[in-house]
């Protein structure tokens, strides 16, 4: 490519800028309700199976409302575009609905309790998919570069880790009763600081990222109630032309091993510190548990993505996403011998290792996603964005519910029970599937990528074969 066409495919800084501050807000909500959810059984008493319910059920509803929004957003005439006003009305729902969730009371019962957390769930996950189907699809449309691809995402990637290294932060915070009072009145004060402060960074793509006026594109499929309570076929249809395209197939099962065996057990971790390092005693165990977290995502923000970023451009995507796995791999079997109790500060050997699994995999899958739309649009016709990042995504959210129930399924078969004394077998299964199922699942990922061949030259002829169809469609509509 010549650099007069690099040139032309740069973005400005301010526009990656604006995409990644949406990033953070896409990534706080779900970290900080991971958090969060700690004390809906350590303080609100609720049992794990009510834990692993609300886990499952909001995700579920997710996934099934994302292909309809990713319809939606993909056939959107408007003055504005196809995503902006979607991403602002999300990033407004999903603020609200997350200050309500733990709006929780001790004296209401846990029954009570669950059916309210329950309800606002659905409400906070309905404006999760509002915001985020419309929200991703605006960065793959935010170039056609191979590189430039990995670049905004990369950006974006950066800013988004910053949610990984604050919210850990949040159990200090809200076990610490000088802040606001006792966890349950800290965890309703917080509630309402993150959703304030991050659904106002959720709006900033949809105030500042340019976009093209859609309202007389006649290419777009007429957005009425009965096309859309019709588009169930067409979702369906969209689906199995995706999934047709076989290097998409693997970009979606190999994010689903990695993502979701690591999120099965992400919730140990704490555990594992508390339980196994301090001898359950939490008081003791004081910042390490957030160090975990937070010493990782800092190694994510720091030296995982502009690495992986550096190794794409020389090696190229599949070759940068093996190797990181592999890395990942060395990471996890590091995590088993380095938690040693009397010596916590061992684990943070591991972390830098341990991190190139989850801080490569969006970065680069999110950059060859974009590349595959390509393929997608030269077999069709068409640009359908919304629908790849619907199906991408629905794969992460379909088996991140999953993972919710095998959480709780897991500490049942090893006999884990938190906030109670627990056996030394319980706390070594915890520990193996802590280590031994994210390497399984990075090891399935790889061996699903391995053919994987969507290279750089096919990608630059494929972006000349689509110049080429779009000039035609130009002069076929002037001389008509």
């Amino acid at each position: 490519m010549s650099n007069t066409s690099s040139i032309k495919q740069k973005v400005p800084m301010g526009q990656k800028i604006a995409f990644g501050l949406g990033m953070l807000s896409n990534q706080m909500f779900p970290a900080a309700l991971a958090i969060f959810m700690v004390v809906l059984v350590q303080d609100y008493a609720f049992p794990t199976w009510m834990w692993g319910i609300l886990f499952f059920l909001p995700r579920i509803f997710d996934a099934f409302t994302d292909p309809l929004m990713g319809f939606i957003s993909d056939n959107t005439r408007s003055i504005w575009g196809r995503r902006r006003q979607y991403v602002l009305l999300g990033a407004i729902i999903m603020g609200v609905s997350f200050a309500l969730l733990w709006q929780l009371y001790l004296e209401d019962g846990v029954n009570y309790n669950f059916t309210y957390f329950l309800i606002w769930s659905l409400v906070f996950y309905l404006g999760l998919t509002v915001f985020s189907v419309p929200y991703v699809a605006m960065g793959y449309e935010m170039s056609d570069d191979f590189h430039e691809r990995t670049n905004i995402m990369a950006v974006a990637q950066w800013i988004g880790q910053w949610a990984w290294v604050v919210a850990p932060w949040f159990w200090v915070v809200m076990y610490d009763d000088n802040w606001f009072g006792v966890t349950t009145e800290t965890t309703r004060t917080l509630g309402i600081w993150v959703a304030v402060i991050f659904s106002i960074l959720a709006m900033i793509p949809a105030l500042f990222i340019k976009s093209k006026s859609t309202k007389d594109d006649k290419t777009l499929t007429p957005l009425t109630l009965k096309t859309i309570g019709g588009s169930l076929k067409q979702i369906i249809e969209n689906f199995k032309e995706a999934f047709k395209l076989e290097q998409f197939r693997k970009l979606c099962f190999s994010t689903f091993l990695i993502y979701n065996s690591f999120n099965v057990v992400a919730g140990f971790s704490f555990f594992i510190v508390v339980y196994y390092l301090f001898n359950g005693d939490a008081a003791a165990a004081g910042l390490w548990p957030t160090l975990l977290g937070s010493i990782g995502a800092l190694a994510t923000t720091f030296v995982v993505i502009p690495i992986v970023a550096k190794m794409s451009k020389i090696m190229g995507k599949k070759k940068a996403f093996l190797v990181s796995q592999t890395i990942s791999v060395l990471g996890y079997i590091m995590l088993w011998f380095l938690f040693i109790p009397g010596k916590p500060y061992m684990f943070l050997f591991a972390l830098p290792f341990f991190s190139f699994g989850i801080g490569s995999l969006f970065t680069l899958m999110m950059s060859m996603t974009s590349d595959i739309i390509d393929i997608d649009e030269l077999n069709t016709g068409k640009r359908r964005e919304g629908v790849f990042g619907a199906i991408y995504w629905w794969m992460v959210k379909f088996g991140f519910a999953i993972a919710g129930l095998l959480t709780g399924a897991i500490m049942s078969l090893v006999g884990f029970v938190p906030d109670t004394v627990n056996s030394e077998a319980a706390i070594t299964g915890i520990r193996l599937f802590y280590s031994g199922l994210p390497i399984l699942g990075t090891l399935g990922a790889m061996l699903i990528m391995r053919n994987y061949n969507h290279t750089e030259e096919k990608a630059l002829e494929i972006s000349a074969a689509l110049e080429k169809l779009r000039t035609n469609k130009i002069k076929t509509k002037i001389e008509e």
